[in-house]
């Protein structure tokens, strides 16, 4: 992050493993990498926000590939800051790229789109809510 909190454009915010079994998974990174798991109510349902020893920001999510999550790709997302999220979409297609999904928002944080490069890899670009 940049000194005054906002994300640079370009770098990466955030991360998210979808999976079947989040409980499991995050109890794994919990006892291999040292990450504590705060729990996410997802409507009958936790996922769970992982946060680094020491830190009190966290680094990411896992979640369980249903409800809201049922259409996310398996493994590792990375969600990229873009300044503008409508243009860079144009230019995912205009590129070779594709637009996979439709735009969904990230709560108060801003909004965010997966995205399939040319050479078949998938990310999200994320444009982050603009502050008054």
């Amino acid at each position: 992050m940049s000194e005054t909190g906002k994300l640079a454009v370009g770098s990466v915010g955030w991360m998210d493993l979808t999976v079947k079994d989040a409980v499991k998974v995050k109890d794994f990174y919990r006892d291999v990498v040292g990450w504590t798991a705060s729990g996410l109510d997802m409507g009958g349902y936790e996922d769970f926000v992982m946060t680094p020893p020491g830190s009190e920001s966290p680094a990411g999510g896992v979640c369980h590939a249903r409800g809201s999550n049922a259409d996310m790709p398996g493994g590792w997302v990375v969600y990229i800051t873009v300044e503008n999220l409508d243009r860079s979409l144009e230019r995912v297609t205009a590129m070779g790229g594709k637009v996979r999904g439709q735009v969904r928002s990230a709560g108060g944080m801003g909004r965010f789109c997966l995205i399939e490069d040319p050479s078949g890899a998938v990310s999200a670009l994320f444009e982050a809510a603009k502050k008054d």
